[in-house]
């Protein structure tokens, strides 16, 4: 093959869903979130939805590879089933021999076990991939499932994971009890092309590339018009390409080599090909809203005020590249340099590997838990840390919005050593491993 060609060390552009290999563009960055929102709320129940090779399956299985060891997970694949054949499947799930249970005997068993888990402080959590060829009778099983509780909340977190038919089919008639139900739906429409160039770079480095150039940048907006920037039709592509090239012994991908690639495989312009697409969020009426935002961050540099936040649930990137949720163009920043994981009752900060680290209140940390007034350093700039209960006055000086892109000069003389410094270790921090949650690892 071409890995040695390439001096790649792996395949970069497998078809099947490798974690290690998740791209998380904007988009995929919050369906991550709502997923992992799933284990925050006792109301969980989120649907994800995403045309053929959009990524769901990747990001089930990097939300799986990352979860607690006190949630219980139960995985569906196979969704041409029968009610019965579903609850069995559910209970197999659980380590439960049910094949010669009767209905009630399986409702019954899977009501006591998710009673028994929340009573030993067990989150348990249902995944059902391909749920758009669930029949009817079997959402309704769902919606049921759904209804199982306590005194005083649900038992079960539910994830539906489907094409965009799936939508259509919770709009009919029949499930209007089920989608009353769903507290989020979210459609994960497909990378844009700068996205596109990032995800085949970020799956080249994974592969060994060390940043050498082997797809030549004008390939990429060929490669887009073909692929739509949906990653199984992009991994197609550019294996072939690569193949391509190895054959043809070239050191790199060229335009030629994508054009000859794409008269091989007959494909025409993604734009002229048939396929459902759908707004990136969509939110039924009859759903409950998201939760309010629980915190704010402020960003400055000199004392003076250049952007600011609100924080909701879920997590906030900060980086240097454009798909973060705050951008700061500094050379002293990462692309994605950290992340802030939100729940209704804290907000950790976390180092996503950047360069030259992040330092809370001077000290440098991997994770910690922050508090009211936490002042997090990034090279020159700050982002201080309040729940929404702890008043903050903007400054005077406030003259960015959420969206202004904040740069800094690469000659900036007066950075802080401390945070240019590659080699710094890690010092222990304080930190409420107990509380902090495990979804927040592995950006």
């Amino acid at each position: 093959m071409y890995l040695e060609h390439f001096k790649l060390k792996e395949l970069p552009f497998r078809l099947s869903p490798d974690p290690a290999f998740l791209f998380l563009s904007q988009i995929h960055s919050r369906a991550k979130a709502y997923m992992e929102s799933t284990i925050w709320f006792t109301d969980g129940f989120v649907v994800i939805t995403g045309e053929i090779g959009s990524g769901k399956t990747t990001l089930i299985e990097s939300f799986l590879k990352e979860i607690d060891q006190d949630v219980v997970v139960a995985q569906i694949n196979q969704t041409q089933v029968s009610p019965i054949e579903f609850l069995q499947g559910l209970l197999a799930q659980f380590g439960f021999s049910p094949f010669r249970m009767r209905k009630a005997e399986l409702l019954d068993t899977l009501n006591n076990f998710l009673i028994e888990q929340h009573a030993n402080g067990r989150k348990v959590v249902l995944i059902i991939d391909e749920a758009q060829n669930l029949s009817n009778k079997v959402l309704e099983e769902v919606r049921l499932l759904s209804g199982v509780e306590t005194t005083k909340e649900k038992v079960l977190r539910i994830i539906l994971a489907g094409q965009p038919e799936l939508h259509a089919k919770l709009d009919s008639d029949e499930l209007i009890q089920l989608r009353q139900r769903v507290r989020l739906r979210f459609h994960l429409s497909a990378l844009t092309e700068s996205e596109m160039g990032d995800y085949i770079l970020h799956r080249l480095r994974v592969a060994g590339s060390e940043d050498r150039e082997i797809f030549e940048p004008d390939t990429f907006p060929l490669i887009f018009r073909y692929t739509g920037g949906i990653p199984r039709l992009t991994n197609t592509l550019c294996d072939t390409c690569l193949l391509s090239a190895f054959g043809s012994n070239l050191e790199k991908v060229d335009v030629e080599i994508v054009r000859q690639v794409l008269g091989e495989l007959q494909w025409q312009e993604y734009a002229g090909r048939t396929h459902t697409d759908l707004p990136a969020t969509r939110l039924d009426d009859t759903s409950p809203q998201p939760c309010p935002p629980v915190g704010r961050v402020v960003l400055s540099k000199r004392g003076v005020t250049l952007d600011h936040a609100l924080l909701v649930p879920g997590r906030f990137i900060v980086g240097r590249t454009t798909d973060n949720d705050m951008q700061i163009d500094s050379k002293f920043v990462s692309r994605h340099h950290m992340q802030l994981v939100t729940t209704t009752d804290n907000c950790y900060v976390e180092d996503l590997n950047s360069t030259n680290g992040v330092f809370l209140n001077g000290k440098r940390v991997r994770r910690h838990k922050l508090q009211a007034g936490d002042v997090i350093k990034l090279g020159m700039h700050e982002v201080t840390y309040s729940p929404l209960d702890v008043p903050v006055e903007p400054s005077d000086e406030t003259r960015a919005t959420r969206t202004t892109v904040l740069q800094d000069a690469d000659t900036d003389a007066d950075a802080d050593p401390d945070s240019d410094d590659d080699e710094s270790e890690n010092d222990d921090e304080e930190q409420d491993e107990s509380s902090y949650s495990s979804i927040a690892r592995g950006s």
